[in-house]
């Protein structure tokens, strides 16, 4: 029977209308996968003996920090790892038996990037303090208790999924423990730390995140076996409807139109509402660049444009499958491709802009440093803008905005896919940016950035008509992409 799930995945993956897409993307996934790979096991080697050389006890060290390490994945998880979707409708009036598919789609998590990526750091790491000395009995059961509470994540992140804004309960709390820790108010350590050191210095303790496991996936199991029938199970949530005049956009005309369906779009929707909170954390992006010394310098244009275009990765990479769901009405309605465009363009344009002023107190560290968030900002404007809405048109992915409530009902927009895709937008100013600090210095490396943005914003009306264009030339077959599932 599983045999058969099998052969319906591929088959779904091989008919569908954007194959050409997620083939060309999963190949381009894979590359990073054996990338970050490639970087985890070399963290899992080398941490033994960077700590080592700290003067500090690595396993015991590493045991203080896991629950951070916790925390953050499930909150990686929860913004980023799909919940897996069968195509379950036809397959329960088929004789398959419903323990199956359950077991086949929660088991598809069980093989997910999220989950064995973990194990390329722990046991490598496992294997190097066996070579110097740990007991080999001991250090597996530390590395089981360990993965037992990765696999933990792996089904809350399934259980939770559909909670709004839980992710924004984990980051506060990670947030509140680190800066209580850094402050020395309150320090969690002190009690998780003994914990995660008796999965090694205590025998069976190991067992307690197992059997935790062991009945949440029998916990999820049911929940999800309990769901999946069609007359509720797979029955959309219906909300309270309110109404919102944005009278005042009137005066644009089709512009203004187009602005308050968008404005309605984000207000009233999961997973646009989503694209906002990302955008307030791609404010805090540049802490990772401007606060560390060893980075190149070359890098902090690359922490200027994400720290200022966040809502255009998020939201502009999904132009127009942010609109899938009534697409084909609205290609019925004879309705002006440059209005549409120029709309998102505004929005991009406006969330840029509240970007760059929100990101003022980098200040702190210094006039050149926001000044190169400023200069991201032009050029997010300029160029960045109009690249993500001329790869909407080849979008072929829709999004499911009605927040289907039942068993695997649930799809996430924010996913890997639109971060890959915003690559070869960043390359083009590192170059520049590169070419003026190697010919001459930051300024001019700022001037040749900002002057390609404020070029872009000159012959904004031209590249229009070419991105117009190929939204025409795209028009039906993205109808019929979007009549898909996908």
């Amino acid at each position: 029977m599983i045999k058969k799930f099998i052969y319906l995945e591929w088959k779904a993956f091989i008919r569908s209308a954007s194959f050409g897409k997620n083939l060309t993307m999963k190949i381009i996934i894979g590359f990073f996968m054996i990338y970050f790979s490639l970087i985890f096991i070399g963290m899992g080697v080398g941490a033994f003996y960077v700590l080592k050389d700290m003067k500090l006890e690595p396993l015991v060290t590493v045991n203080k920090f896991l629950i951070y390490y916790f925390l953050f994945d499930l909150i990686i998880r929860l913004l980023l790892q799909s919940i897996p979707v069968l195509n379950i409708k036809p397959l329960l009036v088929l004789p398959f038996k419903k323990p199956t598919i359950v077991h086949f789609s929660l088991g598809k998590t069980v093989l997910s990037f999220f989950n064995w990526v973990h194990a390329l750091f722990f046991i490598p790491f496992s294997v190097v303090l066996i070579l110097n000395g740990y007991d080999v009995v001991e250090i597996v059961f530390w590395h089981l208790g360990v993965m037992a509470i990765i696999y933990i994540n792996n089904f809350l992140n399934i259980i939770l999924s559909n909670i709004d804004k839980l992710f924004v309960v984990f980051a506060v709390l990670i947030v509140a423990l680190a800066g209580a820790h850094y402050y020395k108010l309150f320090d969690i350590t002190l009690f998780t730390t003994p914990f995660f050191q008796s999965f090694y210095d205590i025998d069976g303790v190991f067992l307690i995140p197992i059997v935790i496991l062991a009945g949440l996936y029998v916990f999820t199991f049911k929940y999800f076996k309990k769901n999946l029938y069609l007359d509720a199970g797979l029955s959309v949530k219906h909300d309270i409807a309110s109404t919102e005049n944005l009278s005042w956009l009137n005066q644009f005309g089709t512009l203004g139109t187009f602005l308050k369906n968008d404005i309605k779009l984000i207000k009233r929707n999961k997973r646009s509402k989503t694209t906002i909170f990302m955008s307030v954390l791609f404010l805090f992006y540049g802490l990772l660049f401007f606060s560390n010394s060893y980075q190149p310098a070359v890098m902090h244009i690359f922490a200027g444009i994400f720290v200022s275009g966040g809502f255009l990765f998020v939201f502009g990479q999904f132009v127009p499958s942010w609109d899938s769901s009534y697409y084909q009405l609205l290609m019925t309605q004879n309705v002006p491709y440059r209005g549409y465009i120029t709309s998102k363009w505004w929005l991009i344009v406006i969330a840029t802009f509240a970007s760059t002023i929100l990101a003022s107190f980098y200040l702190f560290y210094g006039w050149e440093v926001y000044l190169t968030i400023v200069v991201g900002a032009i050029y997010n404007i300029g160029v960045n803008s109009h690249l993500v809405l001329l790869g909407g048109a080849f979008t072929k992915t829709p999004i499911d905005l009605s927040n289907a409530g039942g068993a695997f009902g649930d799809k996430k927009a924010f996913n890997v896919n639109a971060m890959l895709l915003s690559l070869p937008k960043i390359v083009l100013p590192l170059l520049l940016y590169w070419l003026g600090l190697h010919f001459g210095s930051k300024p001019i490396g700022l001037a040749l950035v900002a002057g390609a943005g404020v070029l872009g914003f000159i012959f904004k009306e031209k590249v229009f008509s070419l991105i117009e264009k190929r939204y025409k030339m795209e028009k039906y077959s993205t109808i019929s992409a979007y009549k898909q599932k996908n």
